[in-house]
């Protein structure tokens, strides 16, 4: 930390127009840690499992059978928005 005037600087706090605000303690400790470590590199490859939750989502939403969510949901790639939306524009 620098000085001015014989104090120390004072931590840094930004309020954003969406609500969301950091601290320049915390924000640098981040960059700090992602730099040392480097990026994580996610896989395209590989594709997230169907949860349990957005199975008994579907069924309970739609009332559809179990095989039916789960069929739906690999059909739209396990992904509940288009899952959603496939099965409304189907009924």
């Amino acid at each position: 930390m620098s000085r001015s005037n014989g104090r120390p600087e004072p931590e840094v706090i930004m309020n954003f127009s969406d609500g969301y605000s950091y601290s320049k303690a915390k924000l640098d400790s981040a960059c700090f840690a992602i730099l040392e470590n480097g990026p994580t590199k996610v896989s395209k490859d590989t594709k997230p499992a169907s949860k349990k939750e957005d199975i008994d989502l579907i069924v309970n939403e739609f009332e559809i059978s179990r095989a039916r969510a789960e069929r739906a949901l690999a059909e739209n790639d396990k992904d509940v928005v288009k899952t959603i939306h496939a099965l409304i524009n189907l009924q």
